[in-house]
This record gives C-alpha cells, structure tokens and sequence, in this order.
C-alpha cells in the first residue's frame, strides 16, 4: 500500500533497501545503487540539512534529491538538474558551495 510519494535520493533508498528480505530484486537494486551511489549517509543528511537550512525559495525536495545524487561540480551540471527553474549567479554558487564543502 502506497501511504505517500516523496521523492527519495539513493542513499536514502540504500537505507531502506538493508531492511527489505533478500531476493533477486534486491540483489539487482544493490548493483544498481553500488554503481551510481556517489556519497555516504552521513554526508547525503549534511548536504539534505543545508539545503533546508539554506531556505532557497526555487529549491524544490526533487532538486535537493538530484543534487545529493548527482552531486554537480559547476554551472553546467546544475543547470541539468534545474531545467524549470532559472537560477540567478548567487544561487547557483550558493549551491555549489554547499555542495563542496560536503564532498
């Protein structure tokens, strides 16, 4: 039973993929995650409590998500994540800032 739809960034799908049953579908996922899996939790929580902290209006839980996965390293990565949103010069180095420090 679905109860609600957050949108939920690989380390935190990892969190809860140790707690689901073994089976060849979670044998599939743990491959899926070791691949793309950037960072660590502990990291993806600071990065995640930064961007609340910040309170950037333009940023949405789906962007904050996409940068903990993605973790962009310029501009032009950001802009691949906020292609509805057009940030301003401060904003995007405020981002890229936070996500730096938390490399």
């Amino acid at each position: 039973m679905i109860l609600d739809r957050i949108p939920l960034n690989l380390v935190e799908v990892d969190e809860i993929l140790k707690n689901l049953p073994e089976g060849d579908r979670k044998d599939e996922m743990e491959v899926y995650l070791k691949k793309f899996l950037k960072t660590k939790s502990e990291k993806a929580k600071k990065i995640k409590e930064e961007f609340e902290a910040a309170d950037m209006l333009k940023i949405k839980r789906e962007h904050i998500v996409k940068i903990i996965d993605l973790l962009p390293e310029d501009a032009s990565d950001l802009n691949k994540i906020f292609v509805d949103v057009s940030l301003n010069e401060d904003e995007t180095n405020k981002i890229l800032e936070i996500v730096k420090n938390n490399k």
